[in-house]
């Protein structure tokens, strides 16, 4: 999997819609809570490398 930058659109109780930057609107998916870093919230920017994502600036 290759790495990839996305950004928290939407929280929804315990899941976090995150969309791909550079991406369209159709690149947006849901994704637990729990598998994500402590303390996002929407506007947050996340990078995924392996499945393990890490907040980025």
């Amino acid at each position: 999997m290759e790495p990839k930058d996305y950004i928290v659109t939407k929280i929804e109780g315990e899941y976090a819609y995150i969309r791909e930057l550079g991406g369209g609107e159709d690149s947006e998916v849901f994704i637990a809570l729990a598998l994500l870093p402590f303390g996002i919230d929407v506007g947050t920017k996340l990078h995924c490398e392996f499945f393990e994502y890490t907040v980025i600036e």
